[in-house]
């Protein structure tokens, strides 16, 4: 779908957005953007300008149309929010296949033009490449090529991989009209417990810094254009240290704490991912907890409402004066169905909504997170809370990505390129290969009870890589993937081999909104799994797959199985070809893997890694 264009009195064709007949200087794609910004920023209303500053939860229509009525989790109609409310930016969530997605997004710009002055949408996600399927954090991949979890990323040690992986995204992306990532996630995996180490690079401050630059590039390019996708990344100043792992999207896990004296570590990756030009930042929820930063004391309030952090720390110190992005649902509480999920207003639970955006505002961010309510910003002004100045200080910084995104020119895409991108075969293939390549193998043919260091084969048909012809029992493990593995028996005692795959232990808990995807609590396998495994390799060897979300207590697993591997987001297909030798396993940890829960809570949380681990970051052998 291409824009309908006017033709100036010196013949440059431009997007009479605002419908006056005439090509006003934002709307001349010849200027530069700052002059843009400035001429649009004295046109808009006040309203216009609040609308830009929020950032919601849209959900598509069937058939490519805009969904008019709320959502499973958005909360009005889109006519609503775009007409009315002036919103502009929005976090998408389902998307149906990319012929629909693509003419949804298109049905969204055109709803966008019939505003007082055009100002096209950008729609942002959340990582939806790989396996996960979280709404609070991510998507599993669908249409999309799917590759490894971040963390498998990391595994992989190859920022050149990482980066090919994120330009592949950006395609992907673009070809249904997604311009802008809500990552990449600069956090360090040195809490273990930690639900969300899924989407991080790892515990290792210099790797999660080079992996995060490799990605940054590979969506943004080197300065954002008309091919880019913008990035927020998160969470600023490091969300990884919560306490006893407790996630910060609940009230439960809402400290965070530095008992190692580690802050500058979980710092470290953004001044280099701010030097390489990334469009937006988020603050974590977090409270910091007795935190010292060059010898002040940081008030224990949440990051996003914190003025020494975000305006001290991030803009005055690190200079960054881009778009920060609160994380989602800082001043309203969200009701979905009969659970809640409280605002996340940590430390300043006292405060009434109207206290909390104002306190936002005067903290330096700009723009709020899983929020519509724009009534509350516009009577903070009429009160003389906030100043219009104020609100122009963010609505610029909001305005220049738009148009260095090239939005203004052209925010439709191509249905029958949709289609012919997303999922590329060659895109799948690539995905598929490193998936494979990024399984680790932590224990290769190790006898019973043996420490895995320098253990000897002594199970040829449990070592990796695993002989054609054998008889396979299997758990967890597809039918088509299964066969390819051998002959496959329904009982241990028929079998050459066992193959299990199983997924990191957690404590299931369904309160609260969204706390039932949040894989949170114990690292323990239950006594009964290990008992059964115990069982199954009593009759054959054991081959054992840990799907790692986060670590795992593999300490009873190693006297049991024969081989162990690890894996980050990887389909049964690309197990079985690491496993084979199709494709060599090449992973390597991400993060230290503990011996036991009381290592783990004798553990600072922002320390990374164990002094004597059972298997340290970097481990992973080679086949």
């Amino acid at each position: 779908m291409r824009p309908e264009l006017s033709t100036s009195e010196d013949g440059v064709a431009y997007r009479d957005l605002n419908g006056n007949g005439r090509m006003d200087p934002y709307e001349d794609p010849r200027l530069p953007v700052e002059e843009r910004v400035e001429d649009l920023l004295g046109r808009l209303s006040l309203e216009e300008k609040v609308g830009l500053m929020f950032q919601t939860v849209i959900e598509a229509g069937a058939d490519g149309i805009v969904l008019e009525h709320p959502g499973n989790i958005s909360k009005s109609p889109t006519s609503t929010v775009v007409l009315e409310k002036h919103l502009n930016h929005f976090n998408v969530h389902a998307l149906d296949d990319p012929r629909m997605a693509a003419r949804w997004s298109n049905a969204l710009q055109a709803l966008a033009e019939r505003t007082p002055h055009g100002i096209p949408v950008t729609v942002s996600t959340d990582p939806r490449h790989a396996f996960i399927e979280n709404v609070g954090v991510s998507f599993s991949a669908g249409a999309f090529s799917q590759w490894p979890e971040p963390l498998g990323l990391a595994a992989l040690r190859d920022a050149d991989a990482v980066r090919r992986f994120a330009d592949i995204a950006r395609q992907e992306y673009v070809a249904v009209g997604i311009r802008a990532a809500l990552h990449p996630t600069l956090d360090l995996a040195t809490e273990p417990r930690w639900a969300r180490q899924a989407g991080t690079f790892g515990q290792d401050p210099d790797l999660v810094t080079e992996l995060g630059v490799a990605y940054l590039k590979g969506f943004q390019g080197d300065s954002l254009g008309s091919d880019s996708v913008a990035c927020t990344s998160k969470h600023f100043p490091g969300g990884g240290p919560q306490k006893d792992g407790e996630d910060a999207h609940f009230p439960y896990g809402r400290e965070q704490v530095y008992p190692g004296g580690r802050f500058a570590d979980h710092l470290k990756p953004f001044p280099p991912i701010i030097e390489a030009g990334t469009a937006g930042i988020m603050p974590y929820y977090g409270m910091p907890v007795d935190l010292v930063v060059d010898g002040v004391e940081i008030e224990p309030i949440g990051f996003g409402y914190n003025k020494q952090v975000v305006t001290g720390l991030l803009r005055e110190k690190l200079g960054y004066d881009g778009v920060v992005v609160t994380d989602w649902e800082l001043v309203n509480d969200n009701h979905v169905g009969d659970q809640v999920l409280p605002a996340r207003a940590w430390g300043v639970e006292h405060l009434d909504p109207h206290g909390r955006m104002e306190l936002i505002l005067e903290a330096g961010a700009d723009q709020f997170g899983g929020e519509e309510c724009v009534e509350i910003l516009l009577d903070l002004v009429a009160q003389g809370r906030v100043t219009e100045a104020r609100i122009d200080e963010s609505a610029r910084r909001i305005l220049a990505v738009k148009f260095r995104l090239g939005l203004f020119e052209n925010p439709y895409v191509d249905e029958h390129e949709a289609v012919a991108v997303v999922g590329r075969d060659d895109f799948r293939d690539e995905g598929h290969a490193a998936q494979a390549r990024s399984v680790t193998v932590l224990q290769n043919g190790a006898p019973a009870g043996a420490r895995p260091a320098g253990a000897t084969v002594t199970c040829a048909e449990a070592t990796v890589p695993l002989r054609d012809g054998l008889s396979v029992y299997v758990e967890n493990v597809s039918p088509e993937a299964a066969a390819r593995l051998g002959s496959v028996v329904e009982r241990p005692e028929d079998a050459d081999v066992a193959v299990v795959r199983l997924t990191a232990p957690f404590d299931p808990r369904s309160d609260l909104f969204l706390e039932s995807w949040f894989h949170q609590g114990s690292l323990d396998f239950p006594p009964g799994l290990v008992a059964r495994l115990e069982r199954i390799a009593a009759q054959c060897p054991l081959v054992v797959d840990v799907v790692l979300d986060r670590p795992a207590v593999l300490t009873p697993l190693l006297p049991v199985a024969t081989t162990v591997v690890a894996s980050y987001g990887t389909s049964d297909a690309a197990l079985v070809d690491a496993l084979r030798g199709v494709v060599t396993p090449v992973g390597r940890l991400p993060f230290d893997l503990p011996r036991s829960m009381d290592q783990v809570r004798a553990h600072g949380e922002d320390v990374p890694g164990y002094d004597d681990p059972l298997f340290p970051f970097g481990h992973g052998l080679t086949v």
